[in-house]
């Protein structure tokens, strides 16, 4: 397991617990006999709801590019970005927009091509807008489930 997995499942779990306890205290609002404990109660528990919504999201989007990615590895078709690194490794920007404009270009002329989105991705991530490459990202996975269930 990855640091950066451990570190999303142990951020989970705390989170987890955090919505357990909020969920206890919501209960016990909703028991008292004064109308704004129970709104309030009531708002608490929303709040529980919406939190595991999202990590069950997160999570599960991360273990799809996580398949996605290893795919990628085992058809030995990992990009290869040209651009300029800075001394902590993250590449430049100016260099990253340049590169990233190659790949929307070839994701432009390809894009049913669920590799296109996944390169464009990457892309997007080092050109530092996260955003886009999340959403590029959500079409390639989309695209690769369309390819699976059309074999």
């Amino acid at each position: 397991m990855t640091g950066a997995k451990a570190g999303a499942f142990v951020l989970s779990a705390i989170t987890a617990v955090y919505l357990f306890l909020m969920t206890n205290q919501a209960i016990t609002l909703l028991s008292l006999d004064n109308g704004i404990a129970k709104t309030m109660g009531a708002v608490l528990l929303g709040l529980p709801a919406v939190g595991v919504w999202s990590i069950v999201r997160e999570l599960r989007f991360g273990l799809q590019v996580e398949r996605l990615a290893k795919q990628v590895k085992a058809q030995d078709a990992w990009p290869h970005f040209e651009f300029e690194l800075m001394p902590s490794g993250r590449p430049v920007r100016a260099s990253a927009e340049a590169v990233f404009a190659e790949w929307a270009q070839a994701t432009e002329k390809n894009p049913d091509d669920w590799h296109s989105w996944f390169n464009l991705s990457l892309a997007y991530d080092a050109a530092r807008d996260t955003r886009r490459a999340r959403s590029a990202m959500r079409v390639a996975i989309g695209l690769a489930k369309s390819e699976l269930r059309g074999k």
